[in-house]
């Protein structure tokens, strides 16, 4: 328990008890260690890392109290300089009746990423709406594809 110890503030999933080490709501770890751990449902499957992995996360939709619910979309990576934030661009085409043509335009997403997912530039990632989770971030990371090496994040997809 203390690598998870890394923020100043003390770390721990509230649906364990620390009194006597039993899970009030769901599943234990076959190592013994009691672990919170749920499925968000929607076809999407609840990742390793989650399960077995020892982070701990409250904004996280498989170990937190985040519930997906509304809109789920799909984007690419642009930047993952924040902690446990990243930024998605979703490029659309517009059309313009006046010339008969469509013209490119796309928008930011800021997203949380949960650490059950290793995040690079460039990868396709799947967002669900979520509750609020800070003033800007509307988003949760739901799945996560990794980009194969020499793809350019910018180009229109």
């Amino acid at each position: 328990m203390t690598d998870v110890q890394t923020e100043r503030s003390y770390q721990r999933q509230d649906a364990v008890s620390l009194v006597n080490r039993r899970l009030i709501t769901k599943k234990k770890k076959k190592s013994g260690q009691v672990r919170f751990y749920k499925d968000i449902g929607l076809g999407y499957k609840t990742p390793r890392s989650a399960i077995e992995g020892n982070y701990i996360d409250k904004k996280c939709p498989f170990t937190g109290n985040v519930s997906i619910r509304g809109t789920i979309l799909k984007g690419v990576v642009v930047s993952t300089k924040m902690t446990r934030t990243i930024i998605i661009r979703r490029d659309y085409l517009h059309f313009i009746r006046k010339y008969n043509r469509f013209e490119k335009r796309h928008n930011n997403i800021a997203a949380h990423a949960s650490p059950a997912f290793k995040i690079k530039e460039g990868d396709v990632v799947t967002v669900g709406l979520c509750r609020p989770l800070c003033k800007t971030v509307r988003f949760n990371v739901i799945a996560h594809e990794p980009s194969p090496e020499g793809t350019n994040k910018k180009a229109f997809r």
